[in-house]
């Protein structure tokens, strides 16, 4: 059984998601979820489904091996983040080297880099009239947004279209797609 710890910043949709896909599963179970935020609502959706959830500060994660030490105990054999708003330190990308994945509100490169997160970016795919967005899933490297592209899938942006209408239209795309992919990179 591949053990996935899942780390999130906000409301844990997608984490909630990957955890009842994989809940049943003969692949793979979400053994935990690690937070950046103690106020997340992921902490609440964690505690509803029965997963281990911690929540971690700065020092914790960048500045000393305290979450890095958490990881080497779990021994994850994919770390996912969902909506994860840090940048993930080399030393732990080392460690678990081509074992860490992000999903991305938008079709890498476009839109990606610091900042870019979240309604930030439907706000600038709508203020520059693109016709077409969509969701990215790629391995992370130790630079915002740029490493290799597993998985992408499109939609239209409609000229009448707000930000919130496209935030809706990505999110029914990385319900959809994001657990099948995650169980696809498991069982490579």
């Amino acid at each position: 059984m591949k053990r996935i710890v899942i780390f999130a910043s906000g409301s844990g949709s997608n984490a909630e998601n990957l955890i009842k896909f994989f809940h049943n599963s003969d692949t793979a179970s979400v053994i935990q979820v690690l937070t950046n935020n103690p106020h997340a609502k992921v902490l609440d959706r964690c505690k509803k489904l029965n997963v281990s959830a911690l929540s971690f500060n700065r020092i914790a994660f960048s500045k000393s091996e305290d979450v890095l030490n958490i990881l080497e105990v779990s021994q994850p054999d994919l770390i996912v983040l969902a909506g994860f708003l840090w940048k993930f330190p080399d030393f732990i990308l080392e460690k678990f080297e081509n074992k860490v994945i992000n999903i991305h509100p938008a079709l890498l490169p476009k839109y990606g880099g610091k900042g870019m997160y979240g309604m930030h970016v439907h706000d600038a795919v709508v203020k520059n009239k693109e016709t077409e967005t969509g969701i990215t899933i790629h391995y992370v490297n130790e630079n915002y947004d740029e490493g290799a592209i597993i998985f992408q899938e499109k939609c239209k942006v409609l000229p009448t279209d707000s930000a919130e209408d496209v935030a809706k239209k990505i999110h029914l795309l990385e319900m959809e797609h994001f657990p099948k992919v995650v169980e696809k990179i498991l069982n490579r």
